[in-house]
């Protein structure tokens, strides 16, 4: 569900919009998804219903639409922090975007947003993921943080 081309460490995005245009130019980039406009609007109607900003400056956007090809995490790491909404009421800087095709919405959607909720509550994963230097350092410290090697 993640590759090293699915991550921007040094994002120069300075909004939520901005993030979210990221996201969904590196999805298009990378064939996930034949559609950036239909991603920034998935994200921007699931940021509405509630905040993905989580803790710690760690946000999980995420979208299910039938422009999405397949299941996918993007990463995107901004310079400075950006107003999230998060729960701790701290700017977020590090986004884990999760895109689900419409077809897999409930199943993959839900298995894949609880492994990476859980993976952020732990603080050796946090921080491994905050120090990582590469996309492929980061890209596979999420792969085992998700798929539950590290438990």
């Amino acid at each position: 569900m993640i590759q090293p081309a699915c991550i921007q460490l040094q994002a120069t995005a300075t909004s939520q919009q901005g993030v979210f245009q990221a996201i969904a130019d590196i999805a298009v980039a990378n064939g996930i998804a034949q559609s950036a406009e239909a991603i920034v609007a998935g994200l921007k109607a699931r940021e509405k219903e509630s905040t993905t900003g989580f803790q710690e400056g760690f946000a999980i956007p995420h979208t299910q639409v039938g422009e999405v090809n397949q299941p996918a995490i993007i990463i995107v790491r901004t310079e400075t922090g950006i107003e999230w909404e998060s729960f701790d009421g701290k700017p977020a800087f590090f986004f884990l975007s999760l895109l689900i095709p419409k077809s897999e919405a409930g199943t993959t959607h839900l298995q894949a947003l609880s492994a990476l909720s859980r993976a952020l509550m732990n603080e050796e994963i946090r921080q491994s993921m905050l120090t990582a230097t590469t996309p492929t350092e980061l890209a596979n410290i999420v792969s085992q943080a998700i798929s539950g090697e590290d438990d």
